[in-house]
Formats: structure tokens, sequence, C-alpha cells
């Protein structure tokens, strides 16, 4: 009879992954993008048949991607190599060449959208207001642009268009925790939440009819909640639907008069719809964890992008009326089964001033279980780990290790108390939470002192090298996948239309010089005593190269044990699998090396 031995580790390199999808509006296509082929590009299912074919051959990430109102062709995005400027393409809905729509090699163009009739193009782009940005609308028949709204003040973001095309949303960012938006209308700017001092978050603004404005808001509270304004009478009111959850998107069926909302309940994600004539809220059962993207059609059938903690990116579809959903596309780990892999447990410990902390835990197979903890603080610092497929995770589990991944002081989903706990903050509560996460961990019998392992990526490698610096006694050895070294140098180098937020979400480097030398991790340097990993990308526009190249030549100068791994066609992330496999096989060699 045959045998076949246990899949490897090398099963978890090849998972592909989807970034983004758009369903065509007769229902016939869905496009999506995805690493089928190592690199991302474009590809579509006819519907009903699931068979997918490559539209494009670029191999670069897509940013957005919409279809033509009339199903005549796509309007997409994509930067180069991870620099994240986007640049704005149309392509035959059956495939060819891109046509360039709006390009501009040293911009960076957001949230493309078509008009109602198909004829123009409205987009918010850093060209020529790179630090406030400005939102334009391009006659993809006369090729004439016009500015539509000069950002000023704070980076200013086009969020949604009328039907006929006399007024905006659009949304000011002065920082993550505080954004506003205005209807903007006859040159006049109406605030959709009342004046205050306090700040607070507005996001999801869509218009509902020529009346009606529906979005989400955590005005004068601590969790996102709908809202409604009046187009007409300019009034603002809450719309009552369930407390205690954070809504955080927002999609509209106009056709049925249902708003689908999703929400975030701490580690998972849950959809409603909310029916605006009824206003009854109804609770949809999902067949994920975490919702990435919900696209609404016409008919009322709705689709997602999600996925789980075992189970990668994957597309349903739901149609109206049913309670099932239909799996359009299969994403797995190849050769191996979901019970293989790892649900992590939620724990919740309380911190060092006793703050009740939530995070996750994962654990490997009795048989492999290899007695060491990675501890991975996430990134952001304002976003939170979530229970969605990581294929860096699995793999680690794979091999013996367990997973520790907490949801530290300024975490999303938590409210917006909670998610300003970090700004101007960064390295002593968030830090903390951390190190009285790996106490909890060691007293109930999670983990062993001696065998804990530091891995984070962005915000998490900052906190891993500030971990390291601080608190060295705790980890065998350290990884930092991109991570801030210097506060100083990286307000100063962050893209333009960050800077206005960089004073409330980490500090002034005068008004704050002290707080900001103590939060530093270059400050620590002869405390890093351990042996490091350092990933980085050349191309990354949010922790530029600088940051890490700063940290590994001061700790050479010293004779520490540093590795330094260099991805020059990468950015903030891993956008090729050559790459992506790399740095598994180079993350896998350095944990095992010092077991």
């Amino acid at each position: 009879m045959l045998t076949f031995k246990k899949p490897g580790v090398e099963q978890f390199f090849r998972v592909n992954f989807i970034q983004n999808f758009a369903v065509s509006p007769d229902e016939s296509q869905i496009v999506f993008s995805s690493n089928f082929t190592g690199h991302y590009n474009l590809w579509a299912m006819d519907l009903p048949n699931t068979f997918p074919y490559q539209l494009t051959f670029h191999n670069q990430s897509c940013h957005s991607l919409t279809y033509d109102k009339n199903n005549n062709f796509l309007l997409t995005s994509f930067d180069h190599d991870g620099n994240e400027l986007a640049q704005i393409y149309a392509l035959p809905t059956k495939g060819g060449d891109l046509k360039p729509v709006r390009v501009q090699e040293d911009a960076r163009h957001m949230q493309p959208q078509l008009s109602h009739d198909g004829k123009k193009l409205y987009y918010t782009s850093s060209k020529g207001n790179p630090t406030f940005l400005n939102t334009y609308c391009y006659d993809l028949e006369t090729e004439e642009e016009t500015v539509v709204l000069e950002g000023e003040g704070a980076a200013t973001y086009l969020v949604d268009v009328s039907k006929n095309e006399k007024s905006y949303i659009t949304l000011k960012h002065f920082a993550n925790t505080y954004s506003l938006a205005y209807l903007v209308e006859n040159g006049e700017q109406h605030l959709l939440t009342p004046p205050t001092e306090k700040q607070h978050t507005v996001s999801g603004a869509i218009f509902a009819s020529e009346g009606s404005i529906y979005f989400l808001t955590n005005f004068e509270e601590d969790m996102t909640y709908l809202a409604h304004f009046d187009i007409h009478t300019k009034e603002f009111s809450r719309v009552p639907t369930k407390e205690g959850i954070e809504f955080s998107d927002i999609q509209f069926d106009k056709e049925n008069g249902l708003l689908y909302l999703c929400s975030s309940v701490g580690v998972v994600d849950e959809l409603y719809t909310f029916n605006i004539n009824e206003n009854t809220l109804t609770k949809v059962d999902l067949p994920v964890d975490s919702i990435d993207k919900v696209v609404v059609a016409k008919s009322g059938n709705v689709y997602i992008l999600g996925r789980s903690a075992v189970m990668p990116f994957n597309i349903f579809k739901k149609e109206l009326g049913s309670s099932e959903w239909i799996k359009l596309t299969n994403y797995q780990v190849p050769g191996v089964t979901e019970d293989e892999l790892s649900d992590p447990e939620v724990i919740k410990y309380p911190s060092y001033d006793g703050l009740e902390i939530e995070a996750l835990f994962f654990r490997p197979k009795k048989d492999v279980d290899n007695g060491h903890v990675i501890l991975w603080p996430h990134g952001g610092p304002q976003a939170s780990e979530r229970k969605f497929f990581r294929s860096y995770f699995q793999f680690a589990i794979h091999q013996g290790y367990s997973i520790f991944a907490p949801n530290f002081r300024g975490s999303s989903n938590y409210g917006l108390k909670f998610m300003k706990m970090v700004e101007g903050d960064w390295g002593h509560g968030p830090r903390l939470d951390n190190i009285h996460g790996l106490e909890w961990l060691i007293e109930n019998g999670y983990a062993k002192r001696d065998k804990i392992f530091l891995m984070g990526g962005s915000y998490g490698g900052y906190m891993a090298l500030l971990l390291h610096g601080r608190h060295p006694e705790y980890f065998k050895a350290v990884i930092d996948i991109f991570g801030v070294s210097n506060l100083f140098s990286f307000i100063e180098s962050v893209p333009e239309h960050w800077k206005p937020v960089m004073k409330q979400w980490v500090g002034d480097p005068v008004e704050n010089k002290e707080k900001l030398t103590e939060d530093t991790p270059i400050t620590y340097l002869e405390t890093m005593t351990k042996p490091m990993l350092i990933i980085q990308g050349a191309n990354d526009p949010r922790v530029v190269k600088a940051e890490s190249d700063q940290i590994v030549e001061a700790l050479q100068a010293k004779g520490r044990e540093v590795e330094y791994l260099v991805l020059d066609d990468e950015g903030h992330g891993f956008s090729k699998k050559e790459n992506e496999i790399k740095v598994y096989q180079t993350i896998l060699q350095f944990l095992n090396k010092h077991l």
C-alpha cells in the first residue's frame, strides 16, 4: 500500500492569496488580484464557471478594482515593487493591454471611482498637493481634468459622489482617531457630525438617496455606530442598531433598501443588514472569521472576501433571500487540511495597571511541540491581531512553535478610548502590556521563561527592537521585519500626507524630545545583546530602509550577531512569492538555529 510523508513546511510557502476583487454589473464575471503565478496579476472567472483565467501580466500589487457601469472595461490601479505610488489604468474585461488613464510616477492616486454614467473618473491624488492631497475629476471622453477639491489642514479624501455629481462626501484625516466628514454642495462644506472639540472619527459615508447620507461614527461615544445625515435639513441623528459592537464598514443595496454593516468584535468580524425602510437590524451568518471586502450586486446578491485562522483568503457569494454561502474560490494550504492547522485560543489577562488585554494563543500539535513561544506584537499600532490566516504563523506552528499575539493598548476594535492609548506613547504602555502578557503566560503554564522568541513587523518590528533593548532577559533571539528603529528619523521620513498626523500619533521631536528618546529603540544599543534577524524592503515608503540600516550598522559596530536581509523589489510587505519564500526560509533557519 502506498504511504506518503507528512507535509513539510514548504507547503505553507506555496499558499496563494487574493488582494482584491470586483463583480461585473450583470454578475457574469468576477475579477480578482491573486499571486497564482508567484506575482500578483488580475484573474477572472465567468460565472457560474469558477475556473480562473489570467487577464494581466503586469506582476504588481493591485490597489483598487472596479467595473465600468456598462461592463465595457475595468478600472484598476497598481504600484511598482511596493512603492505604493498607485497609478490608474483601464483594461478590457476579457484582458489585454493596460491603458494608462492617470499616471504620474512621483504621485499616488487613491480611491478612484466612476460617475454613475461611467463617463467621468473621480480620484484623490498626492500630485500638486502632496501633504493635504487634491481630488480630481477626469472626463474619459474629452480627457479634460479639473480639481474638484483642494485639501487643506489635513489629508483630504473623496469618499462618495452623488448621482447627479453636484455633491460630494469628503473626509479630513487629522489622526487615526480623529477624522471629520463633510457634505460638499454648491461650494459649501457641511459637517456630518455636530460641531464639537471632542475628537471622534467618521468612516464609510454613502449617499443613500438625494436626501440621505448614512455613515459610521463614534461621535460622543466610545464605539462606532450607524448614523444618518439629512441633506435637506442638515440634521445629524444616530440610528438605533445594537449596543456594544464596533461597526467598521458599510455597503448599500439600493434596490432593496439594505445597508450591509461589518462589525468588529475583538478578534472576529460579524455582518449585519439594516433595512432603512423598516429600521430593522439582522445578523448574517458568516463562513469566515474576518471580512476583508464586501460587494453588493444590483440584484441584491452579496459577495465577500474573507478568511479565518485556518483558511486563507477566499471569495463567497450569498444570494438575496438565502442563508447559504457559496464558495467561489478554493484557496488552502496545499496538502494540509484545516484540521491540521492551529485555530487560536482567545485569552484575556490584566496588564500592569489592571487594563484587560485580549490576545490570541496558537498551539502546535503535541507531537511536534518544541516548547518554544514566539511573541508577536502586531503592526499598526492602531490595528489588531484577528482570527485570520497568516502563512508565517501556521508554518512556524507546523514546526513546533507556539505564537502569542496580544492586542495591546492602542489596538483597534476595542473602542476609541482604548485606541487612543498609544498616541504619544509608543513605547511605555504597549511595551508593558506585552511584558505582562509574557508573565501571565509563564505563570499559567503557557510558556517557559527560557524558551521565548520575539518577532514583529512594522510597529511590531519597532516593538521587537524596543523590547529587545529594554527587556533582553526574556528572549532567546529577535526578528525585526521593517521596524522603526529611531522615532526621530521616522517622523521625518514618512510619506508627506502622513506628516500632519505625526505630532498626535507619535510626538513632536522638539516638544517631546525626552519622551521620544526614551521610546526610541536605538537608545538601548548596549542591552541589545541577543541574536537578531532584520528584514527590510528597499522600496518601503512607510518605514524607509534607513531605519533598518542604522540599527544594523550600529549593532554590527558593537560586534553583535545580526543577520540582515534586504529585498530590492519590495516595499512594506512581500508581494512576490519568491521573496516571500526567501523570507520564510530565512526566518525558519534563524529560529531553528537558536532553539
